[in-house]
């Protein structure tokens, strides 16, 4: 039977050191080629950690939801901050991505002594660790992965019932062959990125 990984390393580390509120962030939607970018910054308790939390990348859509439902009630302190499409295009997507993460931390209800980050390179007013792969071996990170997940999906579909050429509900904005058949056909939305679809349409 294969081990249950450990998904409090780094977090029980800080802990070592002397930290006690330990936030984790992460982002979700820098891929696509619409929709905004969506960031997460939650700080969970530590003693009492729900079970399943993961990479919401590796978790069916309806584990999502649920455990959406369950980090926003046991979280400490959460912020979840949405970046456009058209900033997205003014200022390009990795500080858009930062904007967002930026945001999030200056909008927490409690100040985390350090933010575990999945990747993204940080410079804030409160320390920040950046873990590659950090929402797969974090709890934190993990937990906030799921926040910006979920978040941006059901946004995603809330836009399908507007825009509903395109798929996004299925495809949540990502450039599928149903998506860029339909830009192409169709043309693109207002919540395209433009700077994202140069090679399927005439951005005139």
């Amino acid at each position: 039977m294969k081990a249950e990984k450990d998904t409090l390393v780094f977090e029980r580390e800080l802990l070592a050191s002397g930290a006690k509120l330990i936030g984790g962030m992460d982002e979700a939607g820098r891929g696509p080629l619409a929709g905004p970018v969506v960031a997460a910054a939650v700080v969970m308790p530590l003693d009492d950690v729900i079970e399943g939390v993961d990479d919401s990348k590796k978790l069916t859509e309806k584990k999502r939801e649920r455990l959406f439902d369950e980090i926003i009630k046991k979280a400490l302190a959460y912020k979840i901050v949405a970046v456009d499409e058209k900033v997205i295009d003014e200022i390009n997507i990795l500080n858009a991505t930062k904007k967002a993460m930026t945001e999030c931390v200056s909008g927490l209800s409690v100040r985390p002594d350090v933010v575990l980050v999945d990747a993204v390179k940080l410079s804030l007013d409160v320390p920040t660790k950046a873990i590659i792969k950090g929402d797969a071996l974090s709890y934190s990170i993990g937990a906030a992965s799921i926040l910006a997940k979920v978040y941006r999906d059901r946004l995603m579909q809330e836009y399908d019932a507007i825009y509903p050429w395109y798929g996004f509900a299925q495809n949540k904005g990502y450039g599928t062959k149903d998506h860029i058949d339909a830009l192409k056909s169709v043309g693109p939305s207002p919540i395209h990125r433009r700077t994202f679809i140069t090679h399927f349409v005439d951005n005139e």
